[in-house]
């Protein structure tokens, strides 16, 4: 963790110090809400005194009519305060959402490691509104200190005993609340743990579901997530039992001081030290207080929750990076020449390589790990252990990361979809298409981090919790032209818009489950050409489609980079055939080099690797 890294109170304290004017007002008005509450006794008092006593019809009057003005501020004062302390629950966990999704988006990384995506999900919704929370429990406090202080002054005016009584009766109170919300806060934090794992598991389960029915592994998944679940279960219910005491101790310990404040009450009128209005009064007070003391409890409980959810969301934003930024700066317009130097990291074993400005280039390896390494190292998601990568001369590991990714930008295996339009998910990194059926320009610089890489993956419920993506109802003229449009004809998306019911404009579902694995790898494909990035990486892009298809969209990806330093790391034939250079990486290096033709003739390991 940095140095410099939040900690769950300094969110805590930033989340409510972000929305102070809000909970300052809140705060007023429902402390004159509860002290209007607590006049109703004391009026009550006076008008049996006063009016109901003496017989007089216009003290009555006068006293109802105040009676009724004191009603009608306590009811506007809740109105009010309750809108001002909803609004700073709501944005204060909006900004925390935000928060929590710059930082896992960070070009930087680090935030999702061993983290599952439904986890990440469970801390940007469940803690981060219990973290806001905390925003309508000062409100309350505040009003129930109101409420307490009211009644005291009140119950002076009645009897000193009675007063001396509630003030110094509710510190004591407080003191037990914080003590049991010790306990409940540990729990809470367990609980919500184990409810985040469970719900990734469940995100996971969910997303992989075909491929766990096709290999027969739904028992073991079953078993796996009933396992998971029951752990949840069993945190929730201990949670729920420190809840129960905290509950239950707090309504108890309420009672009985709420029964000695009656029965103290009720000592002082039957001797006489005060009269039967003042008795109302005392006894009114004693049985509204079990109001405000009921406040402090859920207060103290809901304070407890958010400390112990602004602890898991300081662990995110506290999360180190998985690189380090650099001060070096890449050209204007990068050429797009790629060299790895003696570049060793997990599987890889001093790989020394060069990728020339223009080249399509092939790396197979019978080794997926290896091809995993060298991705992350390409995509500048992790530092080499030794060695470099350099782009244009300059190592990626002096560049900022955000500026590696527009530079090189790695399409991933398993790149997600996004809930919305087709086009609008080809042209996520570009600036959609304008319905006039003008050209749009190409968005390689915008990019920024926008990849398809473990971070983005690992957020894409974060991003969707926060972001809607427009819905673009697009013609074929528009798809007919400019950057996306050819990219969807290289990659033979445009055949999958034609399958669809809109066209480009077809709306599709989360993670593009509504097409088929064909159609998904077609769209991300296409995605990732969209944005003509100086150096684009992709890592088996057609595993999932026809031979036919695969053949046509080797030929598209050739055209449409023609120029632009491409890698393809694949094992595919039709792929091979259209890379001008094909190197063979196995046991963590290169060990041959030359065209698919060549390889396939002379190298036995490339032959059994790309013809298995």
């Amino acid at each position: 963790m940095r140095s410099d890294a939040p900690s769950g109170l300094r969110v805590l304290g930033r989340s409510i110090a972000g929305q102070r004017w809000l909970v300052a007002g809140s705060s007023l008005l429902a402390g004159a809400h509860q002290a209007s509450e607590a006049m109703v006794p004391v009026l009550i008092g006076v008008i049996i005194d006063e009016a109901v006593s003496t017989g007089s019809t216009d003290a009555l009057l006068r006293w109802i009519a105040v009676l009724a003005g004191v009603f009608t501020v306590l009811s506007v004062c809740y109105r009010s305060s309750a809108r001002l302390g909803e609004r700073a629950v709501e944005r204060a966990a909006h900004r925390l959402r935000i928060e929590l999704t710059e930082r896992i988006l960070d070009p930087r990384g680090g935030a999702e490691s061993g983290r599952l995506p439904g986890a990440l999900v469970n801390i940007a919704t469940d803690d981060a509104k219990r973290v806001g929370t905390v925003n309508m429990a000062l409100p309350a406090t505040v009003s129930a200190l109101a409420a307490v202080l009211v009644s005291a002054v009140a119950l002076l005016n009645v009897s000193v005993p009675l007063g001396l009584l509630v003030l110094l009766g509710i510190p004591p109170l407080l003191g037990v609340a914080h003590l049991l919300g010790k306990p409940l806060e540990r729990r809470s934090e367990v609980e919500q743990d184990r409810a985040a794992h469970a719900s990734g598991v469940a995100a996971d389960l969910v997303a992989g579901l075909r491929v766990l029915k096709g290999i027969g592994a739904e028992s073991a998944a079953i078993g796996r997530y009933r396992q998971i679940s029951q752990e949840s279960l069993s945190a929730t219910l201990r949670a729920a039992g420190a809840r129960g005491w905290h509950d239950g101790i707090m309504l108890a310990a309420t009672g009985i001081f709420i029964a000695v404040v009656a029965l103290v009450g009720g000592r002082l009128a039957a001797a006489g030290d005060i009269g039967i209005g003042g008795l109302v009064t005392a006894v009114g007070l004693a049985l509204f207080l079990l109001t405000p003391l009921s406040i402090f409890a859920w207060a103290n409980r809901m304070l407890a929750q958010g400390r112990a959810s602004a602890g898991r969301i300081a662990s995110v934003l506290a999360a180190p990076p998985a690189v380090v930024p650099g001060g070096d700066r890449l050209p204007a317009a990068p050429r797009g020449r790629v060299r790895l130097r003696d570049l060793s990291h997990g599987t890889l074993r001093g790989v020394n390589a060069e990728f020339a400005p223009g080249e399509l280039t092939a790396v197979v390896t019978p080794d997926p790990a290896a091809a995993t390494d060298l991705l992350a190292c390409l995509g500048r998601h992790v530092d080499p252990a030794a060695g470099s990568v350099e782009l244009d001369g300059v190592p990626l590991s002096r560049l900022d990361p955000g500026e590696a990714h527009t530079a090189i930008l790695v399409a991933a295996h398993d790149a997600a979809l996004f809930e919305g339009t087709l086009l609008s998910n080809i042209a996520l990194t570009t600036p959609d298409p304008p319905l006039n059926g003008t050209s749009p320009g190409s968005g390689g610089a915008a990019s920024g981090g926008v990849v398809a890489s473990e971070a983005v993956v690992a957020s894409e419920a974060v991003v969707a919790s926060e972001v809607a993506l427009e819905t673009v109802v697009a013609s074929e003229a528009v798809v007919a032209s400019g950057t996306a449009a050819r990219a969807m004809a290289a990659a033979s998306a445009d055949e999958v818009a034609r399958a669809l019911p809109h066209g480009a404009g077809t709306v599709i579902s989360e993670r593009g489950r509504s097409l088929s694995g064909g159609q998904r790898q077609r769209v991300a494909l296409a995605r990732a050409l969209a944005v003509d990035p100086p150096v684009l990486v992709l890592h088996d892009p057609t595993t999932a489609v026809d031979p036919v298809t695969e053949a046509r969209i080797a030929t598209g990806v050739r055209e449409l980079r023609r120029g632009r330093t491409t890698i393809m790391v694949t094992a595919s034939p039709a792929l091979l055939a259209v890379a001008d250079r094909v190197l063979m990486l196995s046991e963590g290096t290169v060990t041959a080099q030359g065209s698919h033709t060549d390889l396939v003739r002379d190298d036995e390991t490339y032959r059994s690797t790309v013809l298995a």
